[in-house]
């Protein structure tokens, strides 16, 4: 047998730190995939002179890795990724230049040193909000509480092995109908372009496998409560992270994170 072949060069710069960054998702940029955020994200890397880490071998690649992306076709104001670099850097001037470096509609809202442990782990539900321009408060909140009085609700949907059954209801810690304004001063994305004061749904879900999504409840509302709308409700992730079950609230994933930082 003859020698294992060995790439030729120089070793790649050891790892020295590695940061969690938040970004959200707004406008148009909600239609994007998860590999167009990808290919954005690795040029604005470049181009804000990140000084990343990459693998070894014949095709190195630099050292990112991506945490539950929400689905193509939705808003959302928390979106994970970590990357690990070769020299130490300062976490503002990192979040500036990555966010100058981005398309509009992608905007990294913060930047921290990743504390012991996977980001992963701490992702444990997501809070959504379903903002409708044609349906009323009322009916919402009809709607709401018929899908909640049910025990299970079953959904199919297609995946790359086939059709595939499964219960949404389980997944569901809270569902509830309130008028925009009791977010839109946190998140004013959230409210359809030009729809003022509306309607909406706001759910927190379990993260489960298979991943429940707002699509899925939709489904099941329409199934079990006969939920019609003439336009597609904006869909909006507020938060994912940790799950507070006294309160049914999603906590913040990256406090860890900053406690350890010092900040």
């Amino acid at each position: 047998m003859g020698r294992p072949r060995v790439p030729e060069g120089p070793a790649p710069e050891r790892a020295v730190q590695k940061l969690r960054v938040r970004y959200a998702k707004r406008g148009r940029l909600r239609f994007s995939s998860t590999r167009d955020f990808q290919r954005a994200l690795e040029r604005a890397l470049r181009r804000a002179d990140v000084p990343m880490a990459f693998s070894a071998g014949f095709h190195p690649h630099p050292k990112i890795s991506y945490a539950n992306a929400a689905p193509t076709g939705t808003a959302s104001e928390s979106e994970y990724f970590e990357i690990s670099v070769t020299r130490r850097v300062d976490l503002d001037a990192v979040r500036t230049a990555l966010d100058a470096a981005l398309p509009e509609g992608i905007d990294i809202l913060q930047v921290v040193e990743a504390a012991p442990g996977a980001l992963a782990d701490r992702l444990q539900a997501s809070d959504w909000v379903l903002a409708f321009r044609d349906v009323e408060l009322d009916r919402l909140a009809e709607v709401a509480a018929t899908f909640l009085a049910q025990e299970r609700v079953e959904v199919t949907r297609t995946f790359k092995t086939g059709p595939r059954t499964f219960d949404v209801r389980s997944a569901v810690l809270f569902l509830g109908a309130a008028m925009s304004d009791t977010v839109t001063d946190a998140a004013p994305q959230v409210v359809p372009s030009g729809a003022g004061r509306c309607a909406i749904l706001r759910l927190v879900v379990r993260h489960t496998t298979p991943a429940v999504r707002p699509d899925d409840i939709l489904t099941a509302l329409r199934a079990v409560a006969d939920l019609e709308s003439l336009t597609p409700p904006l869909v909006t992730r507020l938060a994912q992270g940790p799950l507070k079950d006294a309160t049914v609230r999603v906590a913040d994933p990256l406090a860890a994170d900053e406690k350890a930082d010092g900040s």
